[in-house]
């Protein structure tokens, strides 16, 4: 089940066929939003106490019966919505009552969530709250309830701390801790019968929504209602033969935003039993580092191999982006909070009060702007990762997605990268994953994430971290390498195939939370990743027949090329030889010039180097082709206000314009990601045969598919 977020742009008047613009019907929108969040507005504030939520945490009336599911029937079975009535000479059906007990009832349950958190670290509160004991931990893991995570517990603590600085005692409960919560300006119309709501698909991309709305703010009968048709354009993400289902209909910022959940038939995905995989480890910049394992062997012979190839999604100038705009977003705040501080101590009388006021209006105004885009290039970057991530582990044959437990990963305060990585969106990212991955077939689980960057994958040894692989005598954070077996590589890298050995050796650990679905595993089994070459690929011969064979035909006749005056000799036949050079001095019939030296051309994944590699002039350089020793050239270097030499020669013909082949690639490519700005692997198939075949003891390499 998904949620498509659409938009209503206009309606039409049922009995009288009058067209309602977006304005009009905005307003009327609104009117009926306005009426459901006064209703919920009292439901709440009048069941705001602890008796009223001990009983509804009970799930049972007082005839012992047990409370059904929806939110409305609850209410009115222990009889709380009669005492909820509207505004005097309001006419309100009982489906719009309906529709405010559903609001009230949901905001009211999580409550009692809330509520049960709050009570057990009340319960057991330490000496400290910043840091506590083993013992405080077990106390307290024993008192709350199953799938509570470390930011949930962090979150509520710093609540329960601000209280006691400000109090100087501790909460009785959460009705004291925090108020009523705020109630938004919506409406539920999942709640409502088709007395008031129906919902029908007209075509593959419209749905029609016959909705009675009030004609004023206060409607005093039912002559101040009337129905109206909106037709619905529904977004691709919506499939032909997906089930439509009651939306919730929010005006917000001058338009009318219209949630339509729909729900389609997915695929079973098994919770274990998984024999190929791929575990994604988070990260600052690169986003997502992953790397595909395959079991092999079973009971205490298994292992988990892996082909060695990275698969990086690179978010390093979206994240630039996203710190920049935080970054502003604080500064606009701060003037904000400034200007307001200077109008409340100066107060109304003063002449320079209403200037200040108008000040701080246009900062909130540009800081909401702000906000809102920071959020939108979240969501997009979110999004986008994820559905690299679910085509990559569809490609490679994968059936599991293994990622680091977020409620294990918290900023600690010691790296300066602690902006960024707190603003990262990746709860977002996991959920979108096993949004997307659950319409593939693919199951998601998250493992502990303790320890994985701690550890060599190979040998399970500790590993040492430093800036790159040239500088291995500094400590550093991006590259790891281990001094026992000379792993050398990316610290991600290592950390992704530690958490997909993690996943495939303790898949039997698999838990499911039966109210979300999430799997998880809690339990922790190490284990040493090896590596084995990829299959080769086709041979030249075929893959020279394949591009002849969707090749355009060539034209018959004479080549009329311009400026060519003669056929193009041809190649000589050996040319996957070279001869060595000759030494000063040599005979050119000596036996050893004859001698040559074979390159084997291969498109097999390389081995990963352990040292840099160096040009023939002996300058060590980086493996991203960076220089590091070499002198830099005299002069000025053309950017930051330094202008380039002109150019003295026309390019050449070839060179001013590209092909439309090369547009259309690099069109495809930036539409596949969604960002012009962002290097990501290319989603390549693997075929499963890599690694040893199951019952094999050593690693070989594979044979061709």
């Amino acid at each position: 089940m998904a949620t498509a977020a659409c938009t209503a742009f206009g309606g039409v008047v049922e009995g009288s066929g009058e067209r309602v613009g977006e304005r009009l019907l905005y307003q009327r929108v609104s009117f009926l939003a306005g009426l459901c969040a006064d209703l919920t507005r009292q439901s709440v504030a009048a069941r705001w106490n602890e008796g009223s939520l001990d009983v509804l945490a009970a799930g049972v009336d007082g005839r012992g019966e047990r409370l059904p599911s929806k939110g409305w029937m609850a209410l009115r079975r222990l009889g709380w919505s009669q005492a909820v009535a509207p505004a005097a000479w309001v006419y309100v059906s009982d489906r719009v009552r309906r529709a405010a007990e559903e609001y009230a009832a949901r905001t009211l349950r999580l409550a009692v969530h809330r509520r049960t958190l709050v009570a057990a670290i009340l319960a057991t509160w330490p000496a400290d709250p910043r840091r506590r004991t083993e013992a405080e931990w077990a106390a307290l893991r024993a008192a709350l309830p199953a799938g509570v995570g470390r930011a949930e517990i962090r979150n509520r603590t710093r609540q329960v701390s601000a209280y006691l600085r400000e109090h100087g005692r501790l909460p009785a409960g959460l009705c004291e801790l925090e108020g009523p919560p705020e109630v938004a300006g919506l409406v539920l119309l999942a709640a409502m019968d088709r007395q008031q709501v129906t919902l029908q698909r007209v075509d593959a991309v419209t749905a029609r929504l016959r909705v009675k709305l009030p004609l004023c703010p206060a409607p005093a009968s039912g002559r101040d209602w009337a129905w109206h048709v909106i037709d619905i354009r529904l977004p691709r993400t919506v499939a032909a033969d997906a089930v439509l289902h009651t939306p919730t209909l929010r005006p917000a910022g001058g338009r009318i935003a219209v949630d339509l959940p729909h729900s389609r038939p997915a695929p079973p995905v098994k919770a274990s039993g998984h024999r190929v995989a791929v575990g994604f480890d988070w990260g600052v910049n690169t986003l997502l580092t992953g790397t595909v394992g395959r079991l092999s062997g079973q009971g205490e012979t298994a292992r988990v191999v892996t082909d060695g190839r990275p698969l990086i999604f690179d978010a390093t100038v979206i994240s630039a982006k996203l710190h920049r705009l935080r970054g502003h977003r604080e500064h606009l705040a701060a003037k904000r909070d400034h200007y307001r501080h200077l109008a409340d101590n100066l107060g109304a009388p003063h002449r320079s009060w209403a200037g200040l006021l108008d000040r701080t209006a246009v900062l909130e105004v540009e800081h909401e702007r702000v906000c809102a885009r920071i959020r939108h290039l979240n969501q997009a970057l979110a999004w986008s990762a994820a559905r690299w991530a679910v085509d990559q582990t569809a490609a490679l044959g994968a059936t599991a997605i293994y990622l680091e437990d977020l409620a294990t990963l918290e900023a600690r305060g010691r790296r300066r990268g602690n902006a960024r990585l707190s603003g990262q969106v990746r709860g977002t990212v996991a959920e979108a994953i096993r949004h997307l991955a659950a319409k593939a077939g693919i199951s998601v689980v998250t493992v502990p994430a303790r320890g994985t960057s701690a550890r060599c994958p190979g040998c399970l040894n500790p590993l040492g971290h430093h800036p790159a692989p040239d500088r291995l005598a500094e400590r550093g954070w991006a590259w790891a390498h281990c001094t026992r077996c000379g792993l050398s590589l990316d610290r991600d890298h290592a950390a992704a195939r530690r958490i997909v050995a993690r996943g495939l050796l303790a898949q039997a650990h698999t838990v499911t939370e039966r109210a979300t679905g999430i799997r998880t595993i809690r339990t922790t089994v190490e284990g040493t990743v090896r590596w084995v070459r990829r299959p080769r690929k086709t041979t030249r011969r075929l893959r020279r027949a394949r591009q002849a064979a969707i090749a355009p035909a060539r034209p018959r006749g004479p080549k009329t090329t311009p400026g060519k005056g003669g056929p193009t000799p041809s190649r000589p036949a050996d040319t996957h030889r070279r001869r060595a050079p000759r030494a000063t001095g040599q005979p050119a019939t000596d036996p050893a010039l004859a001698a040559t030296v074979a390159v084997k051309t291969s498109r097999r994944m390389p081995d990963v180097r352990t040292v840099p590699a160096t040009t023939p002039a002996g300058v060590v350089q980086r493996p991203a082709g960076h220089d590091t020793q070499a002198p830099a050239l005299p002069g000025l270097v053309p950017g930051h206000g330094v202008p380039a030499s002109p150019r003295t020669e026309t390019p050449p013909a070839w060179r001013r314009r590209l092909s439309r082949g090369t547009c259309r690639r690099r069109t495809h490519a930036a539409e596949r990601t969604g960002f012009h700005h962002l290097h990501a692997t290319g989603v390549h198939t693997l075929t499963p045969r890599f690694g040893p075949h199951p019952g094999d003891r050593q690693p070989r390499r594979a044979r061709k598919a």
